[in-house]
């Protein structure tokens, strides 16, 4: 448009160049035109061509347009496996009562899996649980309470308060609910002068803190061979609120924590039974308690690898 209008061979131009075969009056009268023609052709092509600058700038925006107060799209990340949060919520409590996080191995020996917990070769409690047996002496761990007889067994200074948590194994049948292994938690605090008292205290400390004030628990005998009394803390059911369901076999309570004053004869092998020492155990099955807090009546799931599955139990996502 510009070289049309104002280019060498141009209308204009073409004015220009016979302005000289014109009269003097006539020539300086059409000189004044041309120059207002040729001014007003240039400023008409440069508006014509900025307004086509700016639809094109504006056309580009509209379809490169982003609002950048928009939330990212973060990437997403991993978390604790359903279990191990609950070990580690566990684990948090007890850590407000001065416990220690201790481990220990889980191919063990006969001796501090049985032994040395008040459990003797030919006693019928090694009934009560069906171990893996690795050789004559070694097995995997059938409980926790192992971590209890490594660390009595370093004769530490007094008070001694520990938790351990970790993977035990029993050679049972393998259904719905039931696992050739599972996850425990064990604790236990060596001091002079504790009794039951302080023992249901702590538990009930326990079971108020992971499942809050208004949870309903009782109390109820129980036998351990390493514990003399024992006794066992039911809640009521998370799933049914106590009504019954499958979770909790429709009876309305599910046993959460055994517990008990250390057994003598334990104190005695590892040279504790003096100066009025007593000492107070207890542990539970955090997979058990996993499952209450999912709200799920099977455990198998919990051991599964569907990470779709796994992410709708922890998250509620599909």
């Amino acid at each position: 448009m510009r070289t049309s209008f104002l280019g060498r061979r141009s209308v204009i131009k073409e004015g220009f160049r016979r302005l000289a075969d014109l009269p003097e009056e006539e020539r300086r009268e059409q000189a004044v035109r041309l120059n207002e023609l040729s001014q007003h052709m240039q400023r008409e092509i440069d508006a014509r061509v900025d307004a086509a600058r700016k639809a094109e700038t504006a056309k580009q925006l509209e379809a490169e347009w982003l609002d950048v107060t928009l939330p990212g799209q973060a990437p997403r990340t991993g978390s604790w496996h359903p279990l191990t949060e609950v070990v580690q919520r566990c684990l948090a409590v007890l850590r407000q009562l001065g416990f220690e996080h201790a481990e220990g191995p889980e191919v063990e020996d006969a001796y501090h899996n049985f032994d040395a917990l008040n459990i003797p070769k030919h006693h019928p409690a090694r009934d009560m649980q069906d171990t893996f047996w690795l050789g004559p002496e070694k097995l995997l761990r059938s409980h926790t309470t192992t971590v209890q007889a490594r660390v009595l067994g370093q004769g530490r200074e007094l008070p001694i308060k520990i938790a351990a948590a970790g993977r035990v194994y029993r050679n049972e049948a393998v259904d719905a609910t039931h696992l050739a292994m599972f996850h425990q938690l064990e604790g236990f605090w060596l001091e002079p002068g504790l009794s039951v008292g302080h023992l249901k205290s702590l538990l009930a400390f326990v079971a108020t803190s992971l499942y809050g004030e208004d949870v309903r628990f009782r109390f109820k005998p129980k036998y351990y061979p390493y514990t003399e009394p024992s006794l066992g803390l039911d809640i009521a059911c998370t799933n049914c609120g106590g009504a019954g369901c499958e979770a909790c076999h429709h009876i309305g309570w599910v046993t959460i924590i055994g517990a008990g004053m250390i057994h003598p004869a334990v104190l005695r092998e590892f040279g504790y039974d003096r100066d009025g020492i007593t000492g107070i155990a207890f542990g539970w099955g955090t997979t058990r308690m996993t499952a209450q807090w999912l709200g799920v009546s099977k455990v198998r799931p919990l051991y599964g690898s569907d990470q779709r599955l796994l992410n709708y139990l922890h998250r509620g996502q599909q």
